[in-house]
């Protein structure tokens, strides 16, 4: 049967079985229904076993063949820039491929139900869009373009691939170039595109801060608080009174440090240490503002509708209103603050011996910086050490104690994955002048160090105490990516044990240190990296992955954090004996819902503030075209591949400016391959790139290889 005639009864019978009057029939029933005679039944039964190949069709245990029964299945739809998606199915099955033309009317972020055919072989599962079930996108931001009669707006999300058709009369004086806030009134579908008003002139995308705000107003981030919130700040006392230090453990004459940023204006932390016969005294002081938010007052419920602060570039966008996270909240220098303390002694090993939690009145003695104390416990400068004199010994201690406290989480498997954030200066405009990498040091390493201690001895403490309460939890990575990992890292010569698919966190930590100072760390951390989990908040205790802990929570930065906010109360109220049953049965019933919108304020603050980030990269290379850096491979895909700079910049090398080859993708050893030349670019090849140019709508950078920048010339 030649291929022409196979598709043409192939069709055929698809035809047939689509008749909503076909029911499933056997081979004889089949070809008597076709008036197929008996001697050519193998022919049909050949097109149908190649119809059953393609998942088109399914043969039944009874021997009858039919349409496969399409399941209807509920997700979240990811779309894309080149109009197909993906929808995330509930209950954590394999996402489904959503063609462009099956898209329907969804739009990124929309609660959907789909229709899915069966994977075929080598391929992933495809469906169909049937309805949306919940809309993500009322409100979009992007670019106004106007014609004549109308306009549209070119969304900033690049996963929303349809432009926004904008009526006449509908546009409040929009011009080209304006970056502007549209509400949708309608969402298109296969053939039409979604239509809207524009709402808000955010300003023009030339004009200074215009950029930022976009982000701002697009991701949905709550600028101003509403007028019972500031009313009832207005009624929080500038200082603390007497009253309120009656009953709580008095310590101000502890010395007390805080360390932080020198930027740094919300003090959350603030930490004393002594030596003792057993080993160490080490207090992590917390600021109490649980004592100021209380339970779903005004300022309560906009805290949790916050969720947290974002740290955008050129802004801070606060949990809570100054008064509290600048002011009386704020563990500031010579002043006297309410705080929920944690004070645990520790062996000369680091283990916890025994500790206390309690409300307490506390009074920092100096307001350190990073830089400072790391001058002193690591460059011992004699200036510095000279400045601080009073408080020289007690950082030698801190950093003793933490260097033991690292020592153990690390002997237990703790992965500590050190890639460096972005640290951006900008100019009074806002215009970025530098970009560098976020140097962590000693001192920065002893805040940590110190707030992991307190937060797993806090989670366990309540842990057991079976106790309604919030964890930050980190699952252990997927048994599938984990053997993908696996199977890439054998290429270099490492390998990496499983037991029953799945690993532990030690094995991880080995391999790390194993490729330290190679030519491939970069390539495998990465890789490694992208293969774990997400944290996020639980009301249920599973551990901590990468950092090895059975019991970890957020305990220390209640001012930028709900969680840390949400335990405090719980703490304070078991320490005064009011957890009754009454209340144990409220806070189980609201854990589920704080965890759940905590987790999800928390990622939308990390891609706003990665999306500023980008944004302001792209304004700082746009400078810089023709300029000739040295980087690092650090993503491959079968368009292209990026390269990070050591300023933390990343720009694409797309396949197509590749000269002189044809390049084909290789996923499994994660590089572009030449098919003459044989030349390679590989995940953490180091490679010379010229900036070619930058799009600062889509936030992208442009890089060519030097070499093919000079043979163009």
């Amino acid at each position: 049967m030649t291929e022409e005639a196979l598709k043409e009864r192939k069709e055929g019978l698809l035809a047939l079985m689509e008749d909503p009057s076909y029911v499933p029939m056997k081979l004889k029933e089949l070809s008597m229904l076709l008036n197929v005679p008996r001697e050519r039944r193998e022919e049909l039964k050949e097109v149908l076993d190649a119809l059953i190949a393609d998942g088109k069709i399914v043969l039944s245990k009874r021997g009858k063949y039919g349409r496969p029964e399409k399941k209807i299945l509920t997700g979240t739809f990811s779309g894309s820039s080149r109009g197909f998606g993906f929808v995330v199915l509930e209950g954590g099955q394999q996402d489904i491929y959503i063609p462009a033309d099956q898209t329907g009317d969804a739009m990124h972020g929309d609660k959907v139900q789909i229709t899915a055919e069966p994977a075929r072989a080598g391929r992933r599962p495809e469906g169909t869009v049937i309805r949306v079930l919940e809309r993500a996108n009322e409100t979009l931001v992007g670019y106004y373009q106007k014609n004549r009669h109308f306009g549209f707006v070119i969304p900033d999300n690049q996963k929303i691939a349809t432009d926004i058709f904008i009526p006449e009369g509908e546009d409040m004086g929009a011009v080209t170039g304006h970056k502007v806030v549209v509400r949708l009134t309608s969402f298109g579908g296969t053939r039409k595109k979604p239509e809207g008003r524009v709402t808000e002139i955010i300003g023009h995308v030339n004009d200074p801060g215009t950029d930022i705000l976009s982000i701002v107003k697009a991701y949905g981030l709550p600028e101003e608080y509403p007028p019972e919130v500031m009313e009832q700040v207005s009624r929080i006392p500038d200082e603390v009174t007497a009253e309120e230090m009656q009953g709580r453990k008095d310590i101000r004459s502890w010395q007390t440090v805080t360390i932080d940023g020198e930027d740094a204006k919300d003090l959350d932390d603030a930490i004393t240490i002594s030596r003792e016969a057993y080993g160490y005294r080490l207090g992590v002081h917390i600021a109490d503002v649980s004592h100021y938010v209380t339970e779903n007052s005004p300022l309560d419920q906009e805290a949790l509708r916050r969720g947290t602060s974002v740290y955008l570039v050129d802004r801070v966008i606060p949990m809570l209103p100054h008064k509290l996270s600048n002011g009386i909240c704020s563990l500031n220098e010579g002043t006297d603050r309410l705080a929920l303390s944690c004070i645990m002694d520790l062996d000369f090993q680091g283990r916890v011996l025994g500790h206390e939690v309690a409300e307490t009145v506390i009074q920092v003695d100096r307001r350190m910086t990073y830089t400072a104390v790391n001058a002193i416990v690591t460059d011992q400068d004699p200036n510095t050490m000279e400045e601080y004199r009073d408080f020289t010994e007690m950082f030698a201690l801190m950093k003793e104690l933490a260097d033991i406290l690292r020592e153990r989480r690390y002997q237990r498997g703790s992965i500590d994955f050190d890639f460096p954030e972005t640290k951006m200066i900008l100019d009074e405009k806002g215009r970025p002048v530098e970009i560098r990498p976020y140097e962590r040091n000693a001192a920065t390493r002893i805040i940590e160090d110190f707030m992991l201690m307190a937060n797993e001895t806090i989670a366990e403490d309540y842990f057991w105490q079976e106790v309604p309460f919030l964890y930050r939890t980190h699952d252990t990575p997927d048994p599938e990516k984990m053997k993908r990992l696996g199977l890439f890292i054998n290429n270099f010569g490492y390998t990496i044990r499983t037991q029953q698919g799945e690993v532990h966190p030690k094995e991880i930590q080995k391999l790390l240190k194993k490729i330290e100072g190679s030519e491939e760390e970069a390539l495998i951390s990465r890789l490694t990296l992208r293969s774990m989990r997400q944290a996020k908040y639980m009301p249920v205790c599973s551990g901590h992955f990468g950092l090895a802990a059975k019991y970890y929570t957020h305990f220390t930065s209640p001012i930028r954090r709900y969680p840390d906010l949400q335990i405090h109360r719980i703490i304070k109220e078991n320490l005064h004996g009011n957890l009754t049953e009454k209340r144990l049965s409220h806070y189980d019933k609201l854990l589920t819902g704080v965890s759940i919108q905590c987790s999800a304020t928390e990622r939308r603050a990390e891609e706003a503030e990665r999306e500023t980030i980008k944004m302001k990269k792209c304004e700082y290379m746009a400078k810089r075209i023709g300029r000739e850096y040295e980087g690092v491979i650090s993503g491959v895909t079968n368009w292209g591949f990026y390269v990070e700079l050591p300023n933390t910049v990343e720009g694409l090398v797309h396949v197509s400016s590749l000269q002189g080859d044809y390049y084909l993708f290789d996923e499994s050893r994660m590089e572009l391959r030449g098919e003459m030349s044989g030349r390679t670019f590989r995940l953490g090849q180091k490679l010379r790139v010229v900036v070619m140019g930058t799009d600062k709508l889509t936030r992208t950078v442009d890089f060519l290889p030097a070499e093919e920048e000079n043979r163009e010339d």
